[in-house]
């Protein structure tokens, strides 16, 4: 498919097309299709932009990465397509572990998305081996690696499914989520949720964590202490009443 840069919609066309490539490559599920297009509805409505109530998530956010001890980023098939340098990137600068874990699960499919992310610089990504069990969860995303997800304090999921939200943060565990639906299940349980294109997300997520390593605990602490997650969404629902007014 040759795209036109010229294209209004260019941007969206350059997604599609990753998630299609994927899609026949056998790296995300059609499942993950419908979900992006669920997605980019939201993003329409918001503006396609990050707006004050996303960046003041991703501020709390990198705080959180920052400050905990065993972070994972869960990654799944529509994350390694769309940004796996930048997630790569991302557990690089936060110290966190990568960790493949799929609604759809296959062997086959999480050592393709393995491979993609080691072309992008991921000395080790876990996933193959997930030897322990998330109880609350009825789908294949129950099943964890030991060094990863079930052993972490943080995880990051972006693009993610509401039950696994809900039993991690069962578990004591932080969730950082990147959703453009402040509705979802996962928008509503997550302890941080980022109503952003997870495109858009990323980069700024990495900038602001390079940023709050040049100062103290105290400083990252309030940020943290500060930031309502419940009054982010609010706020973002509000940005949705706005533009349908």
């Amino acid at each position: 498919m040759n795209l036109d840069k010229l294209h209004p919609r260019f941007k969206s066309l350059i997604q599609r097309k990753a998630l299609v490539d994927g899609y026949n490559d056998g790296v995300t599920a059609l499942a993950g299709l419908i979900a992006h297009g669920r997605g980019e509805a939201y993003d329409y409505i918001l503006g396609e932009k990050t707006l004050e109530h996303a960046r003041k998530a991703i501020t709390a956010a990198a705080a959180l990465l920052l400050l905990s001890s065993r972070p994972v980023i869960s990654v799944n098939g529509n994350t390694a397509v769309l940004c796996p340098a930048d997630i790569v990137k991302l557990a690089n600068v936060c110290d966190a572990e990568l960790e493949v874990n799929l609604f759809h699960r296959t062997e086959e499919r999480i050592l393709k998305i393995e491979k993609i992310l080691n072309e992008y610089g991921a000395k080790k990504v876990l996933g193959i081996s997930q030897e322990k069990k998330i109880t609350g969860i009825a789908s294949n995303r129950k099943w964890v690696a030991k060094e990863g997800i079930y052993s972490s304090d943080t995880v990051l999921v972006p693009l993610e499914d509401g039950d696994r939200t809900e039993a991690l943060v069962k578990l004591g565990k932080k969730v950082i989520t990147i959703d453009l639906n402040p509705f979802s299940r996962t928008s509503k349980s997550a302890n941080i949720t980022i109503v952003d294109n997870v495109i858009r997300a990323v980069p700024l997520l990495i900038q602001e964590i390079i940023k709050l390593k040049k100062k103290d605990t105290e400083y990252t602490n309030k940020i943290i202490k500060t930031f309502d997650n419940n009054d982010n969404l609010k706020d973002s629902i509000v940005c949705i009443r706005d533009t349908l007014n």
